[in-house]
């Protein structure tokens, strides 16, 4: 064994079934634990269950029910009777509708300090907080590893944020990941996985780092990780699971790919302005930005600490502008009612939503036309609020708090209030559904909204098509297939979800590529930033989209277009992108020579020149692709 490991590279050594850890090199992991959640479960399992495997094999699995729990009509009622007639069969455990935010709950109930975790949610990483190596993947990638217990990567490079210090006044782990987005932007982490160290760690709770391993996926890594500490087994023992703490962190003198250094006790309340993650400002910067709504929660600041604390910031007072919380799971609601945090909430003039993800996916409470909404969320993307010309402001919840007593972004002041999380909490195990041991003859309920799973051809040796859309840098998978109440509980009806297809965008795209039979797209930079949902690769798939020629790829969405057969090829020659434009015809020559060759030629019939694209995918991704999808080459 290689001396002076990291702790990412000990626990990926741990679990390692092919490959060697040399960054950029792919390497196949053995997995202990999945989760899905129900925006992204449907599709998966659906992939899961036409690979005809009788039994998952993974260590533990959890199928969350968490996005859509708006039931307006039967879509998501019956998804979510699907999804937990799949985990009795199956043997997964279910989290019903209520139970709260994916992430929040397998931290309390699932994580284990050193094992593998994939997730078909971006921030999945959150886990790492518990020193969980914790991936977000697209779904089909789950499906894989429930089938098989493996996962295919390619070796990250490993980067040590160095914390010193501590953070002080009105500080928080919120910032500490703004203040990281602040300099590396959205896609400074692509291809690099951050393990925080130094002494700066011991003053951070497992709360505090769940934050910060939460965003991270905000720039790009693959993932973040904490150390399994002190910290982690105080976690454990109030959440009464302590067996399952095991200390691991990085031997002594760990060897790192790079180096940031954050001093902590440096750390000021920062706020992401729109429309993106990267966009930040110090709060004593903002001046008289007034606010129609404060939103406080999600999946990367609803704990049961973050509450406590905003709950002891409103006591005895007004809020000013309508405020919204959504506690991260049935357990924070429950602990927040027997401390009397809730009374103070509710009597501050506080909505309460349900624990679930609810806003921050545009699934309801959306602000009014052009307003101005402040939330602790962790993507402002433009549209994500449910409200396409609204602006969204991302901040910690104590900034959100004494914003909402004022009405406007405000800076924190005067004395920082105890809000210590009890020694003793009230904990929720009742609600989650546990494995059926003999599940092989549990009959599927299958709604009436779930279509097939679609059949793709292998790719031809020559794929030629127009351009039937051109695009700028950080196209999300918000921008490709956009969330909300209205488009999401189509979710496992491909045929129907495909009309949405870059609707805020371009309206007539789907219309275009049906009369074109589809064709090609180009983009710019990190095309496919955000969210792990595979509908984005696989409803321009269903529309016939052969190729995506971008300047650069965010890693899961890559992945995504691989599994279903969509070719993600990089301009050779960045300036080529700004040679060609909407419904220009390309060709791609000699298609089936990727796998031999890292170039391929594109030919632009319409203007009669030629450009080089290149692809950086694996041998084995590469046999995927010209499958025509994973489920083709399985």
């Amino acid at each position: 064994m290689k001396k002076n490991l990291t702790l990412t590279q000990k626990i990926i050594e741990k679990h390692l079934l092919e490959g060697k850890l040399v960054a950029g090199e792919e390497i196949g992991i053995r997995i202990d634990q999945t989760l899905t959640q129900d925006a992204t479960g449907t599709l998966a399992y659906l992939e899961f269950e036409a690979m005809g495997v009788e039994k998952i094999k993974t260590k533990l699995s959890v199928s969350y029910i968490d996005h859509n729990t708006l039931q307006t009509g039967f879509e998501n009622a019956d998804d979510h009777k699907f999804l937990q007639t799949i985990a009795q069969k199956y043997g997964l455990y279910f989290s019903p509708n209520g139970n709260g935010v994916c992430h929040q709950v397998h931290l309390e109930r699932f994580g284990v300090p050193g094992e593998t975790l994939i997730g078909s949610d971006s921030h999945t990483p959150t886990a790492g907080a518990l020193g969980m190596l914790a991936i977000g993947v697209g779904g089909l990638d789950v499906a894989y590893a429930l089938a098989t217990g493996r996962f295919y990567l390619k070796m990250p490079k490993v980067i040590n944020v160095k914390l010193s210090g501590k953070l002080t006044g009105w500080a928080s782990a919120k910032d500490v990941i703004l203040e990281l987005l602040r300099r590396l932007t959205v896609k400074g982490g692509v291809g690099k996985i951050f393990e925080y160290t130094g002494s700066g760690i011991k003053t951070l709770s497992v709360y505090e780092r769940a934050t910060i391993t939460n965003m991270g996926a905000e720039l790009g890594l693959t993932t973040s990780i904490f150390p399994s500490d002190e910290q982690t087994k105080k976690f454990l023992k109030l959440q009464k699971r302590e067996k399952d703490f095991v200390e691991i962190s990085a031997d002594k003198n760990a060897e790192y790919d790079e180096t940031i250094e954050i001093d902590l006790s440096k750390i000021v309340p920062l706020i992401a302005c729109p429309h993106s993650p990267d966009n930040v400002k110090q709060v004593s910067e903002i001046r008289d930005v007034f606010l129609d709504q404060i939103v406080i929660g999600s999946c990367t600041n609803s704990s049961l600490a973050d509450l406590l604390l905003v709950a002891k910031i409103l006591k005895g007072k007004k809020v000013k502008v309508p405020t919204l919380i959504s506690p991260g799971s049935k357990q924070v609601l429950a602990n927040l009612i027997k401390s009397g945090a809730m009374s103070d909430l509710v009597s501050s003039g506080v909505r309460v939503l349900e624990p679930a993800c609810g806003p921050c996916i545009g699934m309801g409470c959306a602000p009014v036309s052009g307003g101005v909404t402040l939330r602790t969320f962790n993507r402002n993307f433009k549209g994500r609020s449910g409200t396409d010309d609204a602006e969204i402001y991302i901040s910690s919840p104590v900034v959100a708090a004494f914003s909402a007593l004022t009405g406007k972004i405000t800076s924190p002041a005067g004395k920082v209030p105890k809000a210590e999380v009890p020694k003793k909490i009230e904990i929720m195990n009742d609600l989650i559904i546990h494995p059926n041991k003999s599940g092989t003859n549990v009959p599927l309920y299958r709604g009436k909204n779930i279509k097939p799973i679609e059949k793709f051809p292998e790719l031809e040796n020559t794929s030629a098509g127009e351009v039937v859309l051109k695009l700028n840098d950080n196209i999300t998978t918000d921008d490709i297939i956009p969330a909300g109440a209205k488009i999401l509980p189509l979710r496992s009806n491909i045929p129907a979800i495909s009309e949405y297809v870059f609707t805020k965008i371009d309206s007539s795209f789907v219309a275009r590529a049906k009369e074109k039979n589809g064709g090609i797209i180009v983009a710019g930079e990190n095309y496919g930033q955000g969210s792990s949902r595979e509908h984005a690769a696989l409803c321009p798939k269903h529309l016939g989209i052969k190729a995506i020629i971008a300047k650069s790829f965010a890693r899961i969405h890559k992945s995504n277009l691989v599994n279903f057969g969509v070719m993600p090829l990089i301009f050779a020659n960045p300036p080529d992108y700004n040679r060609i434009d909407m419904s220009d015809q390309l060709e791609i020559e000699d298609v089936k020579s990727l796998s031999s060759q890292k170039t391929l030629t594109v030919k632009n019939i319409t203007k009669n020149f030629s450009f080089k694209v290149i692809h950086d995918l694996t041998e084995r991704q590469l046999k995927i692709l010209l499958s025509g999808g994973l489920l083709n080459c399985l």
